[in-house]
C-alpha cells in the first residue's frame, strides 16, 4: 500500500488534535501547576522532592522552569514497589497494570477511572489518526494482562465506536483464519509479529490483496524503516508505529498518523515530553535525547518528569497538517542500550537499518555485545538470509561487515545463519540484542557459531 493511497483522516478529537500550540501551552501550564498540587497533597516521595527543590505550591512553578524540577525513574518506581507511588486512595483504584523488571520484580502502575477514560480518548485518537473509524473492523493481537498492549488498543477501539476483535498474541493458525472471514482492516500488534503473520501466510500460499487490511499499528518495540517495508510488502499495508510505556498510560502516548511525515504526533495536551542529553540538560529539536514525561492529567500515579530511558528527537508539528501538536521519532534506542564498543557509540537499531536495508537479508537478526574478553569486547551479528545459498553467504558476510563498518565506525564480527537459525516468538517482544559478560557463555545455538 503507498502513501497517497489513504487519505488523511479527520480529526478525532478537534479541539485536543487541532488546538493553536499557543493555547495549548496555555492549558499545558495550567495542568502542570495542578499536577504539582495533587503530589503534594499525596505527601509522597515526588511531594518531598519538590519541597526539597523549594517548591511548595504549584502557582509557583512554570513550563519554562520544568527543567530545573527533579526527575524520577524506574528505581524510583521499584523502591516504593508497589503502591509507594500512588496519589489516590486505593479505593479509587480500577484496574492495575505494568511490565517485567528486574529480578523477576514487575512495575505496577495503579489506574483510576479517569486515568482509563484518558487512555481510551487519546488511542482513539491514536487509531483515528491511522485511518481507523466507527465502521472499523480492528484485530488486536498484542497481548492482554498487565501489560498494556492489548488493553489499551481495546480501550481506544471501543472509544472510536469500532468493532475489536480481542484476539491477544499467538495462535496464528487463529489469527489467520479471522483475517480471512472476518475481514479486519486494521492490525495492531508487534511489528516482529507483523512479520511472523506475513510470513505465515506466504506459507500458507494467501495473498495478502486478498484480505481487507489496510493499515497496521506496530509498537511495544523499536523499529526500522527496513522493517516497515518488511511488514508493508508481506501484508500489503500501511504500517505505522505508535509508543507508549505503562508508567505513562500504555500505548497511545504518541502515534504516527497517516499525515504526520513519519513521525508520532504526541498527545500533548496530556503527556508534556522532553528531551535530554545524559547530563540531563535539554537538547534542541532534531537531536537525540531521552525522553522525559510529565502526566499532566494522571491521577492514580502521577510523575512528574520520568526518565523513560528512550531515545528520540523531536520536532514541531507536521507542516500543512491539521494536527498542530508536537512530534517525536521512532525511537532510536534506549539509553540503557546503548552499547559503547572501543569507544563507540551504537544504538541496536543502527545495525538493523543497515541490515535491512539489504534486500537478500530477512528481518530476523541477532546482535551480541561479547564482553566475555573484557580488553577485547566485541559486536556480533547473527544475520539470516531471505534464502539459503552457501555459495553467497561468504560475499553477503562481507559486503555486511564493511557496511557496518562505515555506518557504524566500529568493526563487527558478521556471522550468516541459515534460515530459521534464529528463534522467531509468536508472543511478546522478540529479542534482537544478548549481552554476555566475563565468565559467562553464549547460550545454544550461539555458542557452536562464534
Amino acid at each position: 500500500m503507498t502513501t497517497d493511497s489513504l487519505t488523511p483522516p479527520p480529526l478525532v478529537d478537534p479541539d485536543a488534535e487541532g488546538c493553536p500550540p499557543e493555547q495549548r501551552r496555555d492549558l499545558q501550564q495550567r495542568r502542570l501547576r495542578e499536577l504539582v498540587d495533587r503530589l503534594l497533597r499525596a505527601d509522597g516521595e515526588q511531594a518531598g522532592r519538590l519541597r526539597t527543590a523549594g517548591v511548595t505550591a504549584g502557582a509557583e512553578v512554570t513550563l519554562d522552569d520544568l527543567a530545573k524540577l527533579p526527575t524520577v525513574t524506574k528505581p524510583d518506581l521499584w523502591a516504593h514497589y508497589p503502591w509507594g507511588l500512588l496519589a489516590v486512595p486505593r479505593a479509587d483504584v480500577v484496574c492495575i497494570h505494568g511490565s517485567s523488571g528486574t529480578s523477576g520484580r514487575p512495575t505496577l502502575v495503579p489506574y483510576t477511572a479517569a486515568d482509563v477514560a484518558i487512555w481510551a480518548d487519546v488511542m482513539a485518537r491514536a487509531l483515528g489518526g491511522a485511518g481507523a473509524t466507527r465502521n472499523s473492523v480492528i484485530q488486536v493481537a498484542y497481548g492482554y494482562g498487565l501489560f498494556t498492549g492489548g488493553q489499551g488498543v481495546h480501550h481506544g477501539g471501543l472509544r472510536l465506536g469500532a468493532t475489536v476483535l480481542p484476539m491477544s498474541a499467538g495462535m496464528t493458525d487463529r489469527q489467520l483464519r479471522v483475517l480471512a472471514d472476518l475481514r479486519p482492516d486494521v492490525l495492531c500488534c508487534t511489528p516482529s509479529y507483523a512479520i511472523y503473520l506475513g510470513e505465515a501466510l506466504r506459507a500458507a500460499g494467501t495473498d495478502p490483496a486478498s484480505l481487507s487490511l489496510r493499515v497496521g499499528v506496530h509498537g511495544a518495540e523499536p523499529w526500522t524503516e527496513g522493517m516497515r517495508q518488511q511488514i508493508e510488502s508481506l501484508l500489503g499495508i500501511r504500517a505505522l508505529d505508535i509508543y507508549g510505556l505503562s508508567e505513562i498510560i500504555g500505548p497511545g502516548v504518541a502515534c504516527e498518523s497517516l499525515d504526520s511525515a513519519g513521525l508520532l504526533n504526541v498527545a500533548e495536551d496530556h503527556f508534556y515530553v522532553e528531551a535530554i542529553d545524559a547530563s540531563g540538560h535539554p537538547v534542541p529539536d532534531g537531536t537525540p535525547g531521552e525522553l522525559v514525561f510529565t502526566t499532566l492529567t494522571k491521577t492514580g500515579m502521577p510523575l512528574l518528569r520520568y526518565r523513560s530511558g528512550d531515545v528520540a528527537t523531536l520536532a514541531g508539528p507536521a507542516a500543512g497538517s491539521p494536527r498542530t501538536l508536537r512530534r517525536m521519532s521512532k525511537l532510536l534506542g534506549r539509553a540503557d542500550d546503548m552499547l559503547v564498543v572501543r569507544g563507540v557509540n551504537v544504538f541496536p537499531t543502527e545495525i538493523e537499518a543497515v541490515l535491512l536495508a539489504d534486500e537478500r537479508v530477512s528481518p530476523h537478526y541477532l546482535i551480541v555485545e561479547d564482553r566475555r574478553v573484557p580488553a577485547r569486547a566485541e559486536l556480533r551479528v547473527f544475520a539470516e538470509p531471505m534464502s539459503a545459498d552457501p555459495a553467497t553467504a561468504e560475499a553477503l558476510r562481507a559486503e555486511l561487515t564493511n557496511a557496518l563498518r562505515e555506518r557504524l565506525g566500529v568493526g563487527c564480527a558478521v556471522r550468516v545463519v541459515e534460515p530459521g537459525t534464529v528463534p522467531r516468538t509468536e508472543v511478546g517482544k522478540a529479542r534482537r540484542l544478548l549481552r554476555v559478560a566475563e565468565g559467562e557463555e553464549l547460550p545454544t545455538p550461539w555458542n557452536s557459531l562464534t
